[in-house]
């Protein structure tokens, strides 16, 4: 079943114009400062956990996972990275972009948001001939394939 199905069109409509702008401004302020305020990602969880739980009349025990599982994963990545270089490599706010990520989609999402990602801003390394060395901000990335997964109405392809 698609992921968001039991949404009226209009809820669905209403949801992905609200989550658009959060996207966007999320994506301008890290490509301009290279991080994710909380005053976005944040209420963007609240938000997806609280809209899932609306159009299902019910607690959205997967979301709940999924924003758990997202944060974890990206702070535990991101402390060894900086364990092992003594340099931050992937920030908090780019945790609690996974985290909104799994509130609105569910956990078995997060594997393809975070597949799209990583090969989206591989891609964009490559051509433009990014060096180790040089900064690269992860949130748009992470924002292009969450909005596309909730557009397309998928939670999972594996």
């Amino acid at each position: 079943m698609p992921l968001n199905a039991d949404m009226s069109p209009a809820l669905f409509l209403a949801s992905t114009a609200i989550l658009a702008v959060f996207l966007g401004l999320l994506v301008r302020i890290d490509l301009r400062e290279k991080r994710l305020p909380d005053r976005y990602t944040l209420p963007l969880i609240v938000l997806g956990l609280s809209l899932i739980a609306y159009a299902r009349g019910t607690l959205p025990g997967g979301e709940i996972w999924g924003a758990i599982v997202g944060y974890v994963t990206f702070w535990a990545l991101g402390s060894l990275f900086f364990r092992l270089r003594g340099q931050e490599g992937l920030g908090l706010g780019d945790a609690k972009l996974l985290a909104a990520a799994g509130a609105w989609l569910g956990i078995s999402a997060l594997p393809m948001v975070v597949l799209l990602a990583a090969l989206g801003a591989l891609g964009f390394a490559v051509i433009t001939q990014r060096g180790r060395t040089d900064q690269l901000a992860f949130g748009p990335w992470l924002a292009a394939a969450f909005f596309v997964l909730w557009v397309l109405r998928i939670d999972t392809v594996w």
